[in-house]
């Protein structure tokens, strides 16, 4: 019988070819993913790639199944899940698994199996594609685009091939367009490459010519929409491709007049949002229908609010949102907009009662980038400031002898914790406290890896780089060692950022921001993100973490830490798990009323002019209406249950508030304003004693799971104890090569590192055997270097049973288990340096007697080696 080898050469390449599939549209040992980045210790690894035995192509640009191949032996049932995971991972309708003469296929437009005499030709299964996907009326309607015009079999418009995760984005998008969806949302993690799927997207529409099937009568037009202007260059340059030398179809908009000549439009928010001379702003200029897509970055921040009215006054185009943040509470409008005509689907199908939500078109998140390989891991440090671990109380302070200045309009708290300081109470001890311990950890890790530092604001960002500078300038001689990058407005700004983002360039080291490095800037060899503000928004969380998240080949970066002082990493989640909406839409009439007062908080006069309204659905919304005279307001025709007041007035705080409604009934509400507070009415404490109060490490490894230091310890234990009862089963396991190895690597796969154990018991030079000894035992911990002294001391009878030849063997053997460990007092040590250029192995064999002799001697010196451990 053949092996997989055999069986896919001899019996299921003729077979494809057979029914018509080429070389061309035949892609063998599919690798598709690049292996998750494990950490062990500070060392990496990479884990085992996925990879499909075929993929079946019906062009370069649409990948339609796979066949997964088994031996001539082995039942073709074998592979069919194997296939079914392969094919779901890449989003293909057909998988087959075969052993060269029962070929089976699953069609998951049927959800069913079924046996079949031969493999289906590339026609039969692209007839059978789009006769399901619901694209035959589009298609009917344009025959002209069926094969050669059609956007989904148009080429890729770049020499960098697509990743399988953006391929599917890819295509997901362009289906919906086909369908004549006009709202879609992407959901991709930061680092995945949402403006690149963007680019392959419209490059598709565009040359293939199906978005000029929604006006025939002018050229298609695209607006790519941000708000930042760094946002907005990276797309400029990522849709270069379109420039071919002569023509250039690409606009950046900047300001007025509007340049209406182009076909693809590159702008931020506030550019389109500014008036001319008379009043008249510049989104208003265009004509409505002037622009078929429009692709919003950052939706999830910058689709709602003020600048609504800008996608409004677009409506009728194709409007396609980009994410990086899963649903949640905060962004629910977003979900709500862009996927209003996608389908229901359950939120956990084993239980349909938890009800249903409309997904983005495509989701991928960060825990699966990380699986997959192409985003990096973290490890993560939790620190904080005794302060931070026992609140502040001023006149505490007071007595410790620090100095409390209080600014009049201030009313004092009884105690502040991590979410005041730097907001209401600045505590420039704190920070410094903070900054020393982050400059000893950059010194252990390498103080030129490139840092981001989050702020709370842009005072608090100028102290740190001025502190983090102080440290560092002198010893590095760069006066740019660490900057504050707090706008992208002006020249001297946009340098810096230019600077910290390039790879090739050391300075600057740190950044530290507020707000601004947040979301959009591609730093790939930033290798540290640290909390020194407090993070209450998941969303925001996700956007600072994915900073860190980019691998990059040019500084060998693989890994990244979240060194986090305020205890943001308890937001922490499963991302690509859609969460149950915790806001209830009110359904069934609306017949409620409500009436309400807005007035000061202080005086209790009222306020007119306020802006009230009220929230009735995610993305519905009735009003704003302003309050009268009297600070009155009213709206009827309300939905009962539970509905958000959202209230706001000039100078005074916004107010959210929940208020009842009952049908056929007028609530009634009256809403306090508190005066806003004041800009620079911050307490002020100085001279008070701040420390490190604690602090964990958490490891992120194969388990998935975050542990700190004391917990790893505890599991590593516990996972030797399972393999090694006793010490004196620990040292014979250890003392057999075959035995050993397999120990080592069923720890490993259980995510227990020796590297890793020396770096908690901070023993880096201890020998393997000793730390697990010493962990799982209690036995005393011994460096290989005193192994090796121990050795040399005692067995001075076993080296002179020995001749000089091949004493000088042992020696050298004893030198290299004081570098390298028990490994190298293995037979295959010889064909290194300075066996090697003895002669290796055999020749050297020839002192102890025979290789059967030298082998034996070898055994004996470890024994030797390890021989108190029998006491």
């Amino acid at each position: 019988m053949r092996n997989e080898a055999d069986t896919r050469a001899l019996l299921i390449d003729p077979k494809l070819k057979e029914a018509g599939w080429s070389d061309f549209q035949v892609v063998r040992e599919y690798r598709y993913t690049l292996g998750r980045v494990i950490l062990e210790g500070n060392r990496v690894r990479r884990g085992e790639p996925r990879r499909a035995d075929y993929l079946l192509r019906i062009n370069e640009a649409f990948p339609i199944a796979v066949v997964e191949a088994k031996a001539e032996s082995e039942p073709a049932e074998t592979g069919l899940e194997q296939a079914k995971r392969y094919a779901q991972d890449l989003g293909l309708a057909f998988a087959y698994a075969t052993n060269g003469h029962r070929i089976l296929e699953f069609d998951f437009f049927t959800n069913s199996s079924r046996e079949l005499p031969g493999f289906p030709s590339p026609q039969e299964l692209w007839d059978r594609w789009h006769s399901n996907s619901s694209l035959v009326d589009s298609l009917k309607a344009n025959p002209g685009l069926f094969r050669d015009r059609n956007p989904l079999l148009y080429p890729y418009g770049s020499d960098k091939r697509p990743r399988y995760f953006q391929e599917v984005a890819i295509r997901e998008v362009i289906k919906r367009v086909m369908l004549g969806r006009r709202r879609i949302l992407l959901t991709m993690a930061t680092g995945t490459g949402k403006t690149y799927v963007a680019f392959q997207v419209v490059w598709k529409l565009l040359k293939s010519g199906w978005l000029k099937n929604r006006h025939p009568d002018r050229p298609a037009r695209v607006l790519f929409l941000a708000d930042r202007v760094v946002l907005r260059d990276q797309a400029y340059n990522t849709f270069s491709p379109f420039a071919d030398g002569v023509n250039e179809p690409r606009f950046k908009i900047e300001g007025h007049p509007p340049n209406l000549t182009r076909d693809l439009y590159f702008g931020i928010y506030q550019t389109l949002w500014s008036p001319d001379e008379e009043g008249r702003r510049l989104f208003e200029k265009f004509p409505s229908d002037f622009f078929d897509l429009v692709i919003i970055d950052e939706c999830h921040r910058s689709g709602f609010g003020t600048w609504r009215e800008i996608l409004d006054h677009f409506g009728s185009a194709i409007h396609l949102g980009m994410t990086a943040t899963p649903k949640q509470d905060e962004n629910v409008d977003t979900y709500a907009y862009f996927c209003a005509e996608e389908p229901d689907v359950p939120l956990d199908p084993d239980h349909p009662e938890r009800g249903t939500w409309r997904p983005p078109a495509y989701r991928y998140s960060l825990g699966q980038g990380i699986e997959d390989g192409f985003l990096a891991t973290y490890k993560v440090h939790r620190v904080r400031t005794t302060v931070d671990a026992a609140g502040l109380k001023l006149e505490d302070a007071v007595e410790q002898g620090a100095e409390v200045f209080i600014p009049e309009d201030v009313e004092p708290r009884e105690v502040y914790t991590t979410p005041q300081f730097e907001r209401e109470i600045t505590v420039p001890d704190r920070t410094r406290a903070m900054v020393r311990h982050l400059a000893g950890l950059l010194r252990q890790f390498g103080h030129m890896e490139k840092t981001m530092v989050f702020c709370v604001d842009m005072e608090h960002a100028r102290l740190v780089a001025r502190l983090l500078q102080d440290e560092f300038g002198p010893e590095t001689g760069l006066p740019n060692y660490a900057v504050p990058i707090v706008s992208e407005e002006g020249e001297e700004a946009r340098r810096a950022l230019e600077a910290f983002a390039d790879s090739s360039k050391s300075a600057p080291v740190v950044a530290t921001t507020a707000e601004l490095l947040s979301t959009g800037v591609d730093v790939p060899s930033c290798r540290n993100i640290v909390f020194m503000k407090t993070v209450s928004s998941p969303v925001l969380f996700k956007q600072i973490v994915g900073r860190g998240s980019r691998i990059d080949p040019a500084t060998g970066k693989e890994w990244f830490r979240i060194i986090d002082y305020t205890g943001a990493t308890r937001l922490f989640d499963e991302w690509d798990r859609p969460p149950v909406s915790r806001l209830e839409v009110p359904t069934g009439p609306q017949t409620a009323g409500l009436v309400g007062l807005v007035y000061h908080a202080q005086t209790g006069e009222p306020l007119p002019g306020a802006r009230v309204s009220v929230r009735v659905g995610p993305n519905q919304w009735r009003g704003p209406i302003l309050t009268n005279e009297e600070g009155r307001f009213r709206f009827e025709q309300l939905p009962a249950g539970s509905l958000q007041v959202s209230v706001d007035a000039p100078g005074f705080a916004p107010r959210a508030l929940r208020v009842e409604t009952l049908p056929d009934e007028v609530s009634e509400v009256a809403i306090p304003l508190k005066p806003a507070q004041k800009k620079g009415g911050k307490i002020r404490v100085e001279g008070l004693e701040v420390t490190i109060a604690d602090e964990a490490v958490f490891l992120v490894e194969a388990t998935g799971q975050q542990l700190t230091l004391a917990e790893y310890r505890d599991y590593s234990r516990l996972e030797v104890l399972k393999r090694a009862p006793t010490l004196r089963d620990l040292r014979a396991i250890w003392l057999d090569t075959d035995r050993r190895r397999a120990f080592l690597g069923e720890l490993a796969r259980s995510s227990v590192h020796p590297q890793v154990l020396a770096e908690v018991m901070g023993r880096l030079e201890a020998d393997a055997f000793d730390l697990l000894a010493h962990l799982a035992f209690g036995a005393p911990i011994r460096t290989r270097s005193e192994r090796a002294e121990a050795f040399l001391n005692r067995e001075q009878d076993f080296l002179r049973r020995h001749t000089q030849e091949a004493r000088w063997v042992i020696l050298e053997l004893l030198d290299k288990y004081r570098v390298g460990g028990v490994d190298q007092l293995e037979p295959e040590v010889f064909s290194l340096s300075p066996f090697r250029e003895k002669g290796g192995a055999v020749k050297l064999s020839r002192a102890f007697g025979d290789l059967k002799a030298m082998g034996r001697s070898l055994r004996e010196m470890r024994e030797r080696i390890y021989a108190e451990e029998t006491a």
